[in-house]
């Protein structure tokens, strides 16, 4: 059923979903012994997955294995730490803070990613947390992906170009468009002119522009490490062994996409979730879209959080960005509450319905509801 958005208390609802900071307190050095006991899971799938990469060719298990500490990096520590949600945990290393984390030389043992993290930093904390589902948004799915929507593509080949798009998004798709959306703050303090798409040569050729920015910062870093320095250390087992780590790597590269794409794509995309044509006003209408604009999968233990990169509790990060990641376990039957109190849906499904309702909306099968003024 529609959610009655104007009959909505946003007052009363900023009022109880503030309340829930103060039941559950502010962060200790325990919770980021939790982000240290996650981060030693994901390095221990790196080690057993490299140490045993090398034996035969094409080893899915090892693939695997690293494929999982590459989701690990990213969405279990990466992501929260540059949302400083460790920040005011007393006692902490600095390189665990927003100020320090992937900066300079430490993005090389902090985050090394096919994503430029200063990038990321501003495309996702900044333009799709506070603007969520708006046109503005650049993680919107469904004006993103209008020109596959609206063309003239058979059904059955949008559904092959979705899913061989699944398997190397973040190279095509996600460190292009987080560096064209940086580059274009950039110029507009300069009183440059902006570049609408990154579909275009100068982003992509490494000669010069956003393209050179693309290869030197984002592409030839991760290559560098990932495909020649990692399968070089297994040199000295004979030239099959480097060969071998390197096929696990490719091979880990395209499960770890498919992963993150899983995870990370359906959180706002589907014909229930909602998506905005105006700003919200408030403090109150803030949280109104995150709850209607979100949904969270699956939960439970940390074993099950790990493997969703504590992205299924969506709802509760929109509403609060800068928490701990354990923080979302004890938010959860709060948001819960909230929501019924004020007769909102709380979305929750398994990780692959909600893929393959967002696989329906990509190839123009669905459409989202939309809220076109408050």
């Amino acid at each position: 059923m529609p959610v009655q958005y104007a009959q909505v208390d946003q007052q009363q609802l900023a009022i109880d979903i503030n309340a829930i900071k103060e039941t559950i307190g502010k962060p200790t050095f325990e919770d980021f012994q939790h982000l240290k006991k996650v981060e030693r899971w994901g390095r221990w799938f790196a080690i057993f997955g490299y140490l045993t990469a090398w034996i035969f060719p094409l080893n899915i298990l090892s693939a695997l294995l690293i494929s999982t500490a590459n989701i690990c990096r990213w969405a279990n520590v990466a992501h929260p730490v540059m949302h400083g949600a460790y920040d005011k945990v007393p006692g902490i290393p600095e390189r665990y803070t927003r100020k320090k984390f992937a900066k300079g030389w430490r993005r090389i043992v902090d985050w090394l990613d096919w994503i430029e993290p200063k990038s990321w930093d501003y495309e996702h904390n900044t333009m799709h947390h506070y603007n969520l589902g708006e046109k503005s948004d650049p993680d919107n799915i469904e004006i993103n992906l209008r020109w596959l929507r609206e063309s003239n593509i058979p059904m059955w080949l949008r559904y092959i170009i979705v899913i061989s798009f699944a398997s190397i998004w973040k190279i095509a798709y996600y460190s292009p468009q987080t560096l064209k959306i940086t580059a274009n703050a950039e110029r507009a303090k300069r009183g440059e002119a902006q570049h609408t798409s990154f579909m275009r040569i100068g982003a992509w050729s490494p000669f010069f522009g956003d393209g050179f920015r693309l290869w030197t910062r984002c592409y030839l870093p991760y290559i560098g490490f990932r495909f020649v320095f990692m399968p070089l250390l297994f040199l000295p087992l004979g030239a099959n062994a480097a060969l071998n780590v390197l096929m696990a790597s490719l091979l880990a590269e395209v499960f770890t996409n498919l992963h993150s794409f899983f995870i990370i794509v359906p959180n706002h995309s589907a014909e229930d979730i909602y998506r905005f044509e105006e700003s919200s006003q408030g403090r109150g209408e803030f949280y109104l879209r995150q709850i209607i604009g979100t949904v969270n999968y699956n939960t439970g233990s940390d074993r099950i959080d790990f493997l969703h990169g504590w992205l299924n509790y969506q709802i509760e990060h929109h509403l609060f960005p800068s928490l701990p990641l354990n923080y979302y376990q004890k938010m959860q039957p709060l948001v819960k509450e909230i929501c019924e109190k004020h007769n909102l849906p709380y979305r929750q499904d398994g990780v692959f319905k909600r893929a393959w309702m967002t696989i329906e909306l990509m190839v123009g099968k669905t459409d989202q509801l939309v809220i076109k003024h408050a």
